[in-house]
């Protein structure tokens, strides 16, 4: 929002919130009937305004999923800033000048049949002189005009009023380049017109000028709002008089940190003009595309649900910052669902989704394994993800990285000993593979109630479950399991428990520490009121509306890690699995040693780390809704 809004800030929809497509509805209609059986022939150009309106919009999503892509890598990146959830917010209803453009498209549409001849308002697919007619408009008019209609929106009367909302985004993404008041996409819409409007007068319109012409403005808006270089010097070097009549990404960066330079809209050669050209342009521009970022820490992840794609930070900005929920609308986009899930099966090695960087100490990365969840649990995939893994620990050997942490089923005990086969099979690794176990039982510890004395463990015995039962024994609080097999299990496992392990099947206990397998029939037999405190990578599923329900071991990181925008699975903002701030912490103590396999380091020692580098203990307790 503008730091004093004016008129005409807010779009005339906003109230609809979700439903804001209900407006166009109307007309899509009319046109679909118009042309499927209309009496006076058929109208092809103002049936395929809806078709074009998807088209810009699967355009933007492109470049916003190649954008965040590109500047994850750390390669070309233009600024070294990040980007924050409020920017993320504000730049959300990217798709708000899409309705309105496509409103006008067929407002316009239907006046011109109305009111010009019939020999004018017929528009053809294709006509040449229309098509040069259109581009020596824009060059001419449309970007002499918005050069200065942008530099009076820098007056601080209109900047207060309207642009400064625009330039709240310094690190700009695609979507940043639509992000203006309702007033302000008024006056745009007013000159990309100037070329429409004059060829529909003159009869030389045709389908095809449109189409290019407004994609060519969506192209051009989206690669100047990239924080990375895109632009190669070869195209410059080949013809030199091309830095006059187009910008890159950098050249307009520095209109965004500068304000008071670089003001053309594609075409530099006004700021060469009039001069406001920056002259740093060049030397920004040359050292964006030398820089290549190798991280210091890396995350390893991997997808969860089919659906999860969406809610990558390559995918939907606006679900990505929330905690991942069952989204209704998502089962709408199943072919493109069906083709990612084909494309992760070829796809045969990590990708990087998302970069931070920690108090200018650490360049932190997270990586995905391109597989889903429930291909964890298959036996014939084993070989090929332990593949996988294992050629991301080499990668990021190869790239420097000092440590790497292993998130969600990637540490598994039957897939590959808690991530211990790779150190046994790479002996000479620099880079300290770290499972997170003892940070993980450090915050489950110190998330269990003061005054506790006794609690439940169920659900699947790991590595954790172990040296969470080891560490309550110590702490004289009594533990019970309800399956005979677990209790003898961890019996044999414990030199000396001292009475504080117990088999119960009484199911009396209030605290309740749940992993993997947790069964329906055990839930339900739960107490009322007993909390559920979950030690395994995903949540249990909730079932008790009068229990409730802790997150998964995180914990609240500081503010001095920055660039953070997303959510990391179902975590809420600026919230980390503990197992990925365990990698974090490695780095910033410089620890020597692997924490995988069997080994675990002291709870404590982790803990106290932990909380000395910023991180916060995070105690979520949810209950079921009614």
């Amino acid at each position: 929002m503008a730091s004093t809004p004016g008129i005409l800030t807010d779009w005339p929809w906003t109230p609809l919130g979700s439903f804001k497509y209900v407006v166009l509805a109307p007309w899509a209609i009319h046109s679909t009937y118009s042309f499927m059986f209309g009496e006076e022939g058929t109208d092809l150009f103002y049936f395929l305004i809806l078709p074009f309106l998807l088209w810009r919009m699967l355009h933007n999503q492109v470049w916003i999923s190649l954008s965040r892509y590109q500047t994850a890598r750390g390669k070309a990146t233009i600024i070294d800033k990040g980007l924050e959830f409020e920017q993320v917010d504000r730049e959300r209803n990217w798709d708000d000048q899409i309705i309105f453009n496509g409103m006008l498209f067929y407002l316009g549409r239907f006046l011109a049949k109305c009111v010009l001849p019939r020999a004018k308002t017929e528009i053809p697919l294709w006509k040449g002189d229309g098509f040069v007619m259109t581009m020596l408009l824009h060059a001419g008019p449309v970007e002499y005009l918005y050069y200065w209609l942008h530099r009076a929106l820098h007056h601080h009367f209109l900047y207060s009023r309207y642009h400064s909302h625009h330039h709240s985004s310094i690190v700009t993404e695609p979507i940043t380049s639509v992000t203006h008041p309702f007033a302000e996409h008024i006056t745009y819409f007013m000159l990309f017109a100037i070329p429409m409007v004059a060829t529909l007068l003159t009869g030389t319109a045709s389908i095809t000028s449109y189409f290019f012409y407004i994609t060519y403005i969506d192209f051009m808006n989206n690669m100047g709002h990239c924080n990375f270089e895109f632009i190669p010097t070869w195209i410059f070097s080949i013809f030199p008089p091309l830095k006059y009549l187009m910008y890159t990404s950098s050249y307009h960066s520095l209109h965004h940190t500068q304000f008071r330079t670089n003001y053309s809209l594609f075409m530099p050669i006004y700021d060469y003009m009039y001069g406001t050209m920056d002259k740093s342009s060049d030397v920004l521009y040359e050292s964006s595309l030398k820089k290549e970022e190798s991280p210091d820490v890396v995350h390893l992840s991997h997808l969860t649900t089919t659906k999860s794609i969406y809610q990558l930070p390559l995918g939907f900005a606006s679900l990505a910052s929330k905690s991942h929920t069952s989204t209704w609308y998502l089962w709408l986009l199943w072919p493109v669902t069906l083709w990612s899930m084909m494309l992760t099966r070829i796809f045969g090695r990590s990708f990087v989704i998302e970069r931070q960087n920690f108090d200018n100490k650490l360049k932190l990365q997270t990586w995905v394994i391109p597989k889903y969840s429930s291909q964890y649990a298959l036996s014939g995939q084993t070989e090929v993800i332990n593949k996988l893994i294992e050629q991301a620990i080499l990668e990021a050997e190869e790239k420097g990285v000092k440590v790497i942490s292993l998130g969600l089923l990637n540490p598994g005990e039957g897939l590959n000993s808690y991530g211990g086969i790779y150190v046994q099979r790479n002996p000479q690794l620099k880079i300290k593979v770290v499972d997170g176990s003892s940070l993980v039982v450090a915050v489950i510890l110190n998330s269990i109630p003061k005054g506790t004395t006794q609690v439940l463990i169920t659900g699947k015995l790991t590595k954790i479950a172990y040296a969470l039962v080891f560490s309550l024994c110590q702490r004289n609080i009594q533990v019970a399991t309800s399956q005979e097999a677990e209790y003898l299990k961890l019996t044999k496992s414990l030199s000396s428990s001292d009475g504080m392990l117990v088999h119960d099947r009484s199911y009396a206990q209030k605290i309740w520490l749940v992993g993997d397998e947790l069964s329906k029939k055990e839930q339900l037999s739960a107490p009322k009121g007993t909390i559920f405190v979950p030690f395994f990578q995903f949540p249990p599923k909730q079932l008790r509306k009068d229990c409730y329900y802790h997150c998964t071991p995180a914990m609240k990181i500081p503010k001095s890690l920055e660039n953070v925008y997303s959510c990391e699975n179902w975590l809420p903002r600026r919230v980390m699995s503990a197992w990925r701030i365990a990698g974090i912490v490695y780095a910033l103590e410089g620890w020597n040693e692997h924490e995988c396999g069997h080994t675990m380091s002291i709870n404590d020692k982790v803990w106290e780390a932990t909380l000395r580098h910023g991180f916060q203990p995070l105690i979520i307790t949810t209950q079921t809704k009614n």
